[in-house]
This record gives C-alpha cells, sequence and structure tokens, in this order.
C-alpha cells in the first residue's frame, strides 16, 4: 500500500517533507502537508510557504503507484511461499534442476502472474 510520503519522495527522492495524517482531497493536502527548506540556527524546520507539488501531481503519483503495487501482489505471495535459498540449493543437491524447478512451479501455478 503507497501512502502521500511514497508518492511525494516518488517526484523527489530529495524532499523534505511533514505530514500530518494521510489527505484525500486538496484542502487536506494543502493543510497537512508542510514542505520544509531548511533549518534555524537552533535547528528547526523551516517551512516553506508553498507546495513543491500540487495536490494533483502528488495524487496521480500515489494512484500510479497503488496499481503498480496492486499488480505486483502475486511476487510478494510467492516470496513468502519460496523455500529458503539454502532449502532451494538442498532441493537442486538430491533433487536434480528438474526437481526443484516443480518445487518452484507449484508456487509459481498457486500464484499466478496477472
Amino acid at each position: 500500500m503507497t501512502d502521500i510520503i511514497s508518492a511525494i519522495k516518488a517526484l523527489d527522492a530529495n524532499a523534505q517533507v511533514v505530514v500530518n495524517g494521510e489527505p484525500s482531497n486538496q484542502a487536506e493536502y494543502e493543510s497537512q502537508v508542510k514542505y520544509i527548506s531548511g533549518a534555524d540556527e537552533n535547528g528547526t524546520a523551516i517551512y516553506k510557504d508553498t507546495q513543491d507539488f500540487t495536490w494533483s501531481q502528488v495524487s496521480a503519483k500515489k494512484a500510479e503507484l497503488q496499481t503498480a503495487y496492486d499488480n505486483n501482489e502475486y511476487q510478494r505471495k510467492r516470496a513468502s511461499e519460496y523455500p529458503s535459498i539454502a532449502d532451494q540449493l538442498d532441493d537442486i543437491y538430491h533433487n536434480g534442476v528438474d526437481g526443484w524447478k516443480a518445487t518452484i512451479k507449484s508456487t509459481k501455478d498457486k500464484f499466478p502472474k496477472n
């Protein structure tokens, strides 16, 4: 699942931002998201008067990231089902590559690619 910070960081990996909550519209975005321009001599954040990105840009990027996350669900499910690398190597040693392929194929069949 993606969040607003992930979307902002995808737009600019170096963005310095503070988010209070998870905005779902432009008004919430403007009130809950503050971009940082630096720090004063005491190390306190100095906030910008403007947003680095518009709500449209951030919400579109968030939707894009969510779609990519959703489309790769099979990968996350497969990863949790695959045997450990040590067990896979042991399988190859004892059953050959064809035996190992059969083990892996059962997981791939259980969680097919979209």
